[in-house]
């Protein structure tokens, strides 16, 4: 094995899937060896907000490790988690600007935990977390300067879109957020602003902040796929990295059906997400190189002599007709480049709904537990800021 070595700047962040986005983030100026080669891994339901904070983490330098809690820690410090740890550690490693992942990471970053992993400073976002007792979690290492903060993207959070599976919704489709939607796992006292709901807007600009940007090279082989990806999690990561691996060079395209589309063969008030928050909860994964917005059920001729198509591959669930009753995959069956992959791993969507169904009551008091905690920061943040401008008004008197 041939190693390399170079200075690089590593960060630390803690994820954990919960009711927000709370990772947090180190890093160090060090010389840190490298594997020749070396393969990047996978990630979890880690929405497009997930995905947002760790790209701007990496953005504060060139090498981004994640520490990813327990079951147990998230259950003593949160409630119960939507997800396995295992399922959260794969999720994570999936995320195209993870470089590692420190598995069973603690709750509360310390600077020991900082120099273990030869860290300068973690990043968080721009809310609070808390440990079970009320404690920031963050406290010592604001104090010793080895703290940084990224904005958290509004208009996502777990809470959000638990709250649209247990009300059968179909609002966000069309971005119109119902009294009801918006106040579900809420306490009666105040919102806070960190946990809760807000309207998500895509931008141009967030696009291209997730795209790769880069084009099929001579020699690759272009592979495309299509569905909901509704949800985005571990089933779509194992099918995704099957399909990366059915050639030396692939270049992956992944075709996003509108959300009319989804509705129509899902039913109910599926996708959960819509097609903007689908795109790029895609494009933030390590195996996608480009993704079609609003891709037609039917993969026909035009489409696949448009992308210059080489193989399409779907999975081993169900294939639905075509409004006028056609096979979908009927063009490439013809051409004889279809081909149906088993990654393996039978979790869908579906089956991450039943979850949350199960367990509506635990969920919605977790949140409103967290909430409560959050407000109580507030207040007392508020209060300080207050007696700061009496004193300073006293002094200047």
């Amino acid at each position: 094995m041939i190693f390399k070595s170079r200075i690089i700047h590593c960060f630390y962040i803690v994820f954990e899937n919960k009711n927000m986005v709370l990772p947090q983030c180190m890093c160090k100026n060090i010389v840190v060896p490298q594997y020749s080669g070396q393969t990047a891994v996978l990630y979890d339901m880690v929405h497009y907000g997930h995905s947002n904070q760790l790209r701007q983490a990496k953005a504060m330098g060139d090498y981004l490790v994640v520490g990813v809690h327990t079951d147990e820690e998230i259950a003593k410090h949160k409630g119960p988690p939507v997800f396995t740890q295992a399922e959260r550690y794969k999720m994570i490693r999936a995320t195209k600007w993870v470089d590692e992942i420190v598995e069973g990471a603690p709750y509360v970053t310390t600077l020991e935990t900082l120099d273990k992993y030869n860290c300068d400073f973690c990043v968080h976002g721009d809310d609070i977390t808390l440990t079970v007792d009320g404690k920031d979690t963050y406290d010592e290492v604001k104090r010793m300067g080895r703290y940084r903060e990224c904005k958290r993207t509004q208009g996502v959070s777990t809470t959000d879109l638990v709250g649209r599976m247990l009300l059968l919704t179909k609002s966000h489709h069309s971005n119109v957020v119902s009294r009801l939607y918006h106040n579900f796992g809420k306490g009666p006292k105040g919102h806070s602003p960190w946990t809760g709901v807000s309207q998500f807007l895509q931008t141009s600009q967030k696009i291209i902040q997730f795209a790769s940007g880069k084009e099929p090279q001579p020699g690759d082989t272009i592979i495309y796929v299509a569905g909901a990806f509704d949800l985005f999690h571990i089933g779509h990561v194992d099918f995704l990295e099957t399909v990366h691996k059915q050639a030396e060079k692939p270049y992956v395209i992944v075709g996003l059906h509108f959300d009319q589309e989804v509705n129509r063969y899902k039913g109910k008030n599926y996708p959960i997400m819509n097609i903007h928050e689908r795109t790029l909860s895609v494009l933030a994964c390590r195996y996608v190189s480009e993704v079609v917005i609003g891709a037609p059920y039917a993969v026909g001729k035009d489409l696949l002599d448009h992308f210059k198509v080489d193989l399409v591959c779907h999975g081993k669930t169900e294939v639905f007709s075509d409004t006028d009753g056609t096979d979908p995959y009927a063009e490439p069956k013809k051409r004889g480049i279809f081909r149906v992959l088993d990654s393996s791993n039978n979790l869908t969507t579906d089956v991450i709904v039943q979850r949350i169904i199960e367990n509506r009551l635990q969920f919605e008091a977790r949140n409103q537990k967290k909430e409560a905690k959050e407000m109580a920061v507030i207040e007392a943040l508020k209060n300080k800021e207050d007696l700061q401008k009496t004193e300073a008004a006293i002094t200047n008197n």
